[in-house]
């Protein structure tokens, strides 16, 4: 009898020494896989924080309303966030506008639900759902009101920056031994082109 209680004794103490090993293979899978997914976690919220705070400053710029009048034609939107009619109207502005570059005409809004934008509108005395549209030193020249679509637009636009912006405008700016030159042509592109500082 002592022989059936020294197996059952010995296999009590391999099957003990089995699952002991099989939790501790099991708890180290389990910190692999903590870890694992701790690093996409990680890397997924820093590439979330990265876009909110892209989108975040690109709104902070667009309604940046003191850049009117800096040396390049501007239209302000003056937009209220709540009315489908100026959602719908911003979204053709900015259809209109894609045929020029940031060098070219700036659009900004003016958001009535904000200090500042309303401050704005009031001084211009124009409702929300209405476009002005600056020259480069800030002089108010068009006011359009009411809902535009991309094909007139466009128009417009094209017509305002030929009329106030300059076709031979150059800006340069020095990069550490180079200049970038950005020349405005006739079809409003912007052709850049590096040369050598001297």
């Amino acid at each position: 009898m002592k022989k059936q209680g020294v197996k059952s004794t010995r296999k009590r103490k391999q099957a003990a020494a089995a699952q002991a090993e099989q939790v501790v293979n099991t708890n180290r899978r389990n910190l692999l896989k903590l870890m694992r997914n701790g690093a996409i976690g990680a890397i997924a919220i820093g590439a979330g924080g990265y876009f909110t705070l892209r989108s975040v400053r690109a709104h902070e710029r667009e309604h940046d309303l003191t850049r009117v009048g800096q040396g390049k034609p501007t239209v302000v939107q003056v937009h209220d966030p709540r009315c489908p009619t100026c959602t719908a109207l911003q979204k053709e502005t900015r259809n209109a506008l894609k045929q020029f570059g940031e060098c070219d005409v700036l659009y900004l809004v003016a958001d009535i639900t904000s200090q500042t934008g309303a401050a704005f509108a009031n001084r211009f005395g124009v409702p929300h759902v209405t476009l002005l549209l600056f020259d480069a030193n800030g002089k108010l020249q068009t006011t359009l009101r009411g809902m535009r679509y991309r094909d007139e637009l466009e128009t417009v636009f094209a017509g305002h920056h030929a009329k106030h912006g300059s076709n031979s405008q150059v800006f340069a700016r020095s990069f550490s031994g180079f200049t970038c030159v950005s020349v405005r042509d006739i079809n409003r592109l912007c052709v850049v082109s590096v040369a050598s500082a001297t």
